[in-house]
């Protein structure tokens, strides 16, 4: 057997960074507890259990001998239709089941999108800060994650007119995320449908990647205007995660929305990297869409409940300004000029025990930010962060 070094493995690969929560999560162990327990607001982990009833099913369904086959390549068809049906109530578009296809999760569907649409060499743009699976993805295939500036000033939302000069012959997609992972900005209706008609126009396809959608604010119960006539089905493509709304991320259920032509395109990928999605989930969650409509209504109110709760504990620290607050998440300008944010974030964890991600994680230029999972903990731990945060100190 060789005692020398391993083979080269990928570039690619191999220059991508580690992913970075266990890294952040390894800080925790340095805490000794002086201040309470941890609060860990640092991944989007749903802060509830599923409903009992769902997992009633789940567990009668993973008992039977046919959930342990192979399924179809893009999703059972029990799920596919009622998820169309859903999305047609939603946005008041038609949508069909063919036009659907079921992944393991959402960042499974983020990366066979970017598979589908663009190959080595070529570019697609993402919001900056952005989601590292989503750069990582890139990366790691090869395209080049073209950083779109999204300003605080501007709510952390993307504008057309920084956009349309970073297209090149490179460009094959801009990538939306909203409601957005890191800062929580919600983009209105209007901006995602002109980013639209700009790829449209461009000859480039737009992802929108609405993991959050079921989180949106109170009262605003349709995200955007995309599904209302057919001229989405040219260029768009909207992906969608069921482990938040469902608290089931441990099942690993996404989606695909896309013109069925697309959705056959998608098969072939998704056919060499998953065979088929996990099948128990699936077949539950056609019950589960219908009957836990007021379930997940009032999950989502209380998640935008908690969100007010944590503006409220931190509008007694003004030096930590909260730069963006939405579903899910918040992005916080920490008030150590020139500190770089892990530093501030690992101070936090180790010192204070309260675990959260630096802004660095998320892109170039984040250094003065912290992103908080505010969804993860309850109203009443979101409500000491005032006394832990207090007077603390680099």
């Amino acid at each position: 057997m060789s005692s020398g070094p391993f083979n080269p493995v990928n570039p690619l690969v191999a220059d991508v960074g580690s992913p970075p929560i266990p890294e952040a999560q390894s800080w925790t162990r340095r805490y000794d507890g002086s201040y309470g327990p941890l609060i860990n607001l640092s991944q989007a982990v749903p802060g509830n259990a599923p409903h009992a009833s769902f997992l009633e099913r789940l567990a009668a369904v993973a008992g039977e001998a046919g959930t342990s086959q192979y399924g179809p390549i893009n999703g059972d068809a029990g799920l596919r239709q009622a998820y169309a049906e859903e999305m047609s109530r939603l946005y008041e578009g038609r949508i069909e089941a063919a036009d659907t296809a079921v992944t393991a999760g959402c960042n499974m569907a983020f990366f066979v999108a970017m598979m589908l649409l663009a190959h080595r060499g070529q570019a697609v743009l993402l919001p900056t800060p952005w989601y590292f699976n989503h750069q990582m993805s890139l990366d790691m295939l090869g395209i080049e994650p073209r950083p779109l500036p999204c300003r605080p000033e501007n709510g952390f939302v993307p504008r057309i007119e920084d956009a349309e000069p970073l297209i090149d012959e490179k460009v094959r997609a801009i990538v939306l995320v909203t409601p957005n992972n890191p800062t929580g900005a919600v983009y209105p209706a209007h901006i995602i449908e002109a980013f639209a008609e700009l790829c449209r126009r461009r000859g480039i396809y737009l992802v929108i990647d609405e993991t959050y959608r079921d989180f949106l604010p109170q009262g605003m119960n349709r995200a955007h205007g995309l599904f209302t006539g057919e001229a989405w089905r040219q260029n768009v493509i909207q992906l969608y995660s069921f482990s938040k709304s469902y608290a089931i991320p441990g099942h690993r259920m996404g989606a695909i929305t896309a013109d069925a032509a697309l959705i056959g395109e998608i098969a072939k990928i998704l056919d060499c990297v998953q065979i088929c999605a996990p099948r128990a989930a699936q077949a539950v969650l056609p019950w589960a869409i219908e009957a836990l409509r007021d379930w997940r209504e009032e999950n989502r109110a209380e998640i935008n409940r908690r969100a007010q709760v944590f503006q409220a504990a931190l509008a007694a620290l003004p030096e930590w300004r909260i730069e963006s607050l939405g579903a899910y998440f918040a992005y916080l300008r920490h008030p150590f000029a020139g500190a770089k944010a892990q530093a501030v974030a690992e101070k936090l964890a180790t010192e204070r025990g309260v675990l959260c991600l630096p802004g660095s994680y998320f892109g170039p230029g984040q250094e003065g930010h912290l992103r908080i999972a505010v969804a993860n903990a309850g109203a009443d731990v979101l409500a000491t962060l005032t006394e832990r945060l207090k007077g603390m100190t680099l």
